[in-house]
């Protein structure tokens, strides 16, 4: 009992220095840094770090000189730095230490329904602001609502957040997020400034996951470095996910290609390449047994399925027509996946159409 009391004291004792050691510091100083995703650890904190959008950050940096913004609408692939932008973008506009105090963001993936335009983002919009800061500098006159995933908003509640956008014009501005711009209404894209994200180049991603690597201690070769570019698709998100979580599943080893394949859930090449190889042989039996292998080994049928559709697209053995073939099989099967149809059948329903391409 007193050996437990001892250790206990212990332990309180090392806590405390802990806290000391993270007040005196900056916000994530010392002990808890550890703990933050990298994803937000290594998010760009100003315009200039955003990489790869040189048309997009221009167009910002006069509206910083300026202080002339107009209503926004961010679209592109994910993981291309959208958010990040808005985020340094408000950081700079209003300084680090106002700007959640003049920034609204919402999820609209979340929220989504018409009564969030009408009550918490009229509320915010609503409100007038003060043009200097607690510190007397001087300060733009408006306000910035941030509406992320701005795609996933209900028609009504588009409607609604129009006639929000043309009232507080004065002061609010409104920037939205999405993936999908033509799921966004007409009359909104039309009172909007639209900035279009492109996929990151493998030569800024692969930069980054080296200064992320070094920073963090992570030893991992050219090959894998190449794989979370492969797997990641122009995803920086992505690819920094992947990496954290193969260093902590290999600590103090070697990161190689086949712990990239691992932890992505992506699919080695050499067994597309013999589902292929097998379904162009014309055996049944052969074909079937590798269905159920490869759904026995775990592999997920819609990254089968994703994967095959970029193999058929590059293979030269096959003719346009019969490639659109198998293309509208693959996307009939992929629907029916989502509906909730077994793996198998759908699987094997493809693996036959390719069968019949190559015998035709």
């Amino acid at each position: 009992m007193e050996k437990y009391f001892q250790i206990k004291s212990s332990k309180t004792e090392s806590e405390n220095k802990g806290d000391s050691s993270t007040d005196d510091g900056d916000e994530f100083s010392g002990p808890v840094l550890q703990y933050i995703p990298w994803v937000e650890k290594y998010r760009p904190a100003k315009i200039d770090e955003v990489a790869h959008q040189e048309e997009v950050l221009a167009i910002l940096r006069s509206c910083l000189k300026g202080s002339d913004v107009p209503h926004m609408l961010f679209y592109g692939p994910p993981g291309t730095g959208k958010t990040t932008t808005i985020l340094a973008f408000c950081k700079e506009l209003y300084g680090v230490d106002f700007w959640r105090e003049r920034v609204l963001e919402l999820n609209a993936s979340d929220e989504r329904g018409i009564s969030v335009v009408r009550h918490k983002i009229k509320t915010f919009a609503g409100t007038a602001v003060s043009t200097t800061r607690p510190d007397g500098t001087p300060c733009p006159s408006f306000k910035v609502v941030i509406l992320d995933e701005a795609d996933s908003m209900t028609n009504a509640a588009q409607s609604a957040l129009r006639r929000t956008m043309e009232v507080h014009s004065k002061s609010t501005r409104f920037c939205l997020i999405c993936n999908y711009v033509s799921r966004i209404i007409d009359p909104i894209t039309s009172r909007c400034a639209k900035f279009r994200f492109k996929p990151l180049s493998e030569e800024h991603m692969s930069r980054r996951l080296k200064m992320i690597s070094d920073n963090e201690s992570v030893d991992i070769n050219e090959e894998a470095i190449q794989a979370l570019l492969e797997f990641s698709e122009g995803d920086m998100r992505k690819s920094i996910t992947f990496l954290q979580c193969v260093a902590k599943l290999r600590a103090g080893q070697t990161i190689v290609k086949e712990d990239i394949l691992e932890v992505s859930g992506c699919i080695d090449q050499s067994v597309i390449d013999n589902w292929i190889k097998i379904s162009f042989s014309g055996s049944f039996d052969q074909a079937q047994c590798f269905i159920q292998q490869v759904i026995a080994d775990g592999f997920a049928a819609n990254q089968l399925l994703s994967q095959l559709h970029d193999a058929i697209i590059a293979n030269e053995q096959l003719g346009d027509s019969q490639k659109a073939k198998v293309m509208e099989k693959i996307s009939l099967c992929d629907k029916r996946l989502m509906d909730g149809a077994c793996e198998y059948f759908q699987l094997l329903d493809v693996t036959c159409e390719m069968m019949k391409c190559e015998l035709s």
